[in-house]
């Protein structure tokens, strides 16, 4: 039996409302995700009629959806900072969030400047990949300990044509070799182990091991505070993301480790977001 574009979404939003608090939203973004349309698509053309195995697709997503599945793994795509990037379960979906991180860092780089910046912990390449596109002149190395996120990230990369990104598979600093970094930047996992909001909602889809940080969220951002120093030039400076509950912890961390000039940003909610420190 075939229906109307208008009447798909009808039934989609009644089947979200109970588990997404952006029903609507989601309904559109699939249904124009299945059908190869735009949203606006869907807004100009109502009374389009989709195939039954259009629909059949549709529901299928749909139903996932209403599991708890995030929007952007069933799209495979995540708009962040000016691009479209491809996302799959081995990488963390990119938060609107971090885009504070690209912001503050691009503050720090001249438009024509020659840096060398350094993203940890890269997955989607989304922050590695947003600064290489600002400023072309610089040369981004980006590392992650998942090779199947490197893929993901390297793809994203040819896909917008951005070559002044060098990706490297590490853990951490593990195999770096110097030259030194004007910049390192770094989103790090900052949940506690035990945090009972891994287990609800969306979250659960996404790859633990870039969720996680001990008992306390902050294994992985002190050892990246302590470690970094050797590969910072002088006046260099660390940027990290941490939870909003970890502003004063986290400048303790910069302050024992001997960074000068510490300050923290609030994201555009108004949460504790980007801690900052230069040698």
């Amino acid at each position: 039996m075939s229906i109307s574009i208008a009447e798909s979404l009808l039934s989609a939003q009644g089947r979200l409302q109970s588990s997404s608090e952006s029903a609507r939203l989601d309904a559109e973004v699939l249904l124009a995700h299945v059908i190869e349309k735009s949203r606006t698509y869907l807004h100009t053309w109502p009374e389009h009629l989709i195939t039954d195995e259009q629909l059949t697709h549709y529901q299928q997503v749909i139903q996932r959806r209403a599991q708890g599945e995030p929007v952007a793994y069933l799209t495979g795509r995540q708009e962040f900072w000016s691009l479209s990037l491809k996302v799959t379960p081995a990488t963390l979906i990119p938060r609107p969030e971090t885009e504070l991180l690209v912001e503050k860092a691009l503050e720090k780089i001249p438009v024509h400047g020659r840096l060398h910046v350094l993203d940890l912990g890269t997955g989607s390449g989304a922050i590695a990949l947003a600064i290489a596109k600002e400023r072309t002149m610089c040369h981004v190395v980006a590392v992650d300990m998942s090779a199947e996120a490197l893929e993901v990230a390297a793809h994203n990369a040819n896909e917008h044509s951005i070559q002044n990104v060098e990706f490297l598979q590490s853990d951490w600093f593990s195999k770096l070799v110097l030259p030194k970094f004007d910049l390192i930047l770094a989103n790090p996992p900052y949940i506690c182990d035990d945090d009972p909001h891994l287990y609800q909602d969306s979250i659960r889809f996404e790859p633990v091991t870039a969720l996680t940080a001990g008992t306390d969220g902050l294994h992985d951002l002190r050892l990246i505070i302590n470690q970094a120093k050797p590969y910072l030039t002088q006046q260099g400076w660390l940027l990290v993301e941490h939870g909003y509950d970890q502003a004063t912890a986290v400048q303790a961390l910069l302050i024992a480790a001997g960074y000068h000039e510490i300050a923290d940003f609030n994201d555009y909610a108004g949460q504790a977001r980007l801690a900052m420190g230069t040698l």
